[in-house]
């Protein structure tokens, strides 16, 4: 997502709840070195950008070719770059462990880099190779681009809120436009062939030429979706697959991306406890429920009359992306506190810049500021977010669906329905699906750990459920009690980190779903 911040809450309290009495069969580390297939891969130094984001961490980095088209092997090729944080005790070494952060449109490559400094387990580091990648078309892997730029009135992943029937039609001209203007970028045509499931291949090629048997995966967000993708398509090929904070299948959709709203209403009573028991600091209500009230008098009021170039939609997409994190909570109330004063336009606008977050900087200085037509920082993320998005799954094309839908929602979750429930670019896109979408394969070793936080944004905890009924006896729900997009290592939850970690190392599943409480 474009928001990509797997931030957790703070620490909370274990609570190791029903383990199985013996780990899964594994392979020892000098057995699994013995059968190792020869590596194809030659590792050299990363780029500048990459050796800067991940330094003090040093990683070697290399690529992998694979097709463009799946069907035409033999075809026009594309070079994945890949990165490796190489475990340096041979003994230990289990195998290769694959990263991804989420998007669709999210690079990986410093992922291992960002886990170590939250403090990523020692004993994971041993154990694996740890794999961070640009996935195809991302970054450093054949990058594509819908010429996304500063002054496009498209620039979020999130559709924006529909305060009424006119506005799905005005977002449906400007998603129309998007549409058409990433098929006019597409001259190579290959936007088309961004999928999850040509990702899930590119992931079991890179296995296959870094030398080994099979792969461990864990992802976050969207990567939740890739790695179920992985272990549907190849379930003998997977080894030990961690999904954190789930969509809810092997691809977002129509229902998916409703469910935005779910999470919303599911997570903002965190932050209202919080800022009520605050009152007196930031005055924006005495109870929960007072700041529930806040939340709408501020958006409505700016449905009626923008201030400082921010209108409702963006207030209500900034607390959104403010929910992602408890860290966060201050910063999001200081900006509510600011959009209460009785300030001149140039004050407030002052008082914006120093409390908002660098995205919701970036949107307001797209939608008051921008005079060119740069390019956006974002474009290769958005680019790759809306083909994958489009591409994997047919979404409708009547914008009367999404009407109702926009209707609906904005009753049955008040706090953000009519923006999740909003028209996109999908309803546009020149490609129909080439391939359904990759069905759950429930036929495999009992080798997927689901791991997701009670309140979650974007992927609310239905996520996990859904995959858990999905993948049945092959798989067990980890819930945690805590707030937030991200458990593992980034949530703080010690309860969490030690049940994954131990899953990752050791290979114990749980014996049964489980609940870590908060601290």
């Amino acid at each position: 997502m474009k928001r990509q911040r797997i931030i957790g809450v703070g620490v909370a309290l274990a609570a190791l709840l029903g383990f199985g009495a013996s780990p899964a069969p594994a392979l020892t580390a000098s057995a699994a070195a013995a059968d190792r297939p020869p590596a194809q891969v030659q590792w050299g130094a990363c780029p500048d950008d990459v050796v800067a984001e991940a330094a003090p961490t040093k990683l070697d980095c290399a690529t992998v070719p694979v097709p463009v088209d799946y069907t035409k092997p033999k075809g026009d090729r594309i070079d994945l770059m890949v990165s490796r944080l190489a475990s340096t005790t041979p003994k230990k070494r289990r195998g290769i462990l694959m990263l991804n952060p989420g998007g669709p449109g999210g690079s990986g490559l410093t992922l291992s880099a960002v886990l170590v400094r939250l403090g990523l387990p020692a004993s994971v580091t041993d154990a694996y190779d740890i794999i961070g990648m640009d996935t195809r078309g991302v970054g450093h892997s054949g990058t594509v681009s819908c010429g996304f730029t500063d002054d496009s009135p498209y620039y979020s992943n999130i559709p924006p809120y529909a305060v009424d029937d006119a506005a799905v039609t005005a977002q449906a001209k400007i998603v129309k436009q998007v549409a058409e203007q990433c098929a006019s970028h597409d001259r190579d045509d290959r936007l088309r062939h961004l999928t999850t499931a040509n990702m899930a291949r590119d992931l079991d090629r890179i296995r296959a030429a870094l030398g080994e048997k099979k792969t461990s995966f864990l992802g976050y967000s969207y990567g939740s979706a890739l790695g179920a993708a992985y272990a549907s398509m190849f379930p003998k090929r997977s080894d030990r697959i961690v999904l954190d904070s789930n969509i809810g299948d092997t691809h977002l959709d129509r229902d998916g991306l409703r469910r935005f709203a779910l999470g919303m209403e599911d997570t903002f009573p965190d932050f209202a406890k919080w800022a009520a028991a605050r009152h007196d600091t930031y005055g924006l209500g005495a109870t929960p429920a007072q700041v529930r009230e806040t939340y709408f008098s501020i958006a409505e009021r700016l449905d009626k009359e923008p201030e400082a170039g921010l209108d409702g939609g963006l207030f209500r997409l900034s607390t959104f992306g403010d929910l992602f994190a408890a860290r966060l909570y201050p910063e999001l109330a200081e900006f509510w506190q600011s959009m209460l004063s009785p300030t001149t336009t140039a004050t407030r606008q002052s008082t914006l810049s120093r409390t908002m977050t660098a995205t919701r900087q970036s949107i307001l200085s797209q939608t008051t500021t921008a005079t060119t037509s740069a390019p956006s920082p974002y474009d290769n993320f958005l680019s790759v977010f809306v083909s994958v998005t489009c591409n994997d799954v047919k979404w409708p094309q009547d914008i009367d669906t999404y009407r109702r839908a926009v209707a609906e929602d904005r009753i049955r979750y008040p706090l953000f329905g009519a923006a999740a429930a909003n028209i996109t670019p999908c309803a546009f896109w020149p490609h129909s699906p080439a391939e359904p979408p990759v069905a759950i394969n429930d036929e495999g070793p009992r080798n997927v750990l689901i791991v997701q936080n009670l309140h979650d944004v974007p992927t609310p905890h239905r996520g996990g459920e859904l995959l858990r009924q999905k993948f049945e006896d092959r798989s067990r729900l980890l819930s945690v009690d805590g707030s937030g997009h991200g458990v593992y290592v980034v949530g703080r939850n010690s309860c969490a980190l030690s049940t994954t970690t131990r899953f990752l190392v050791k290979g114990v599943m749980p014996a049964k779903d489980m609940l870590c409480s908060a601290g």
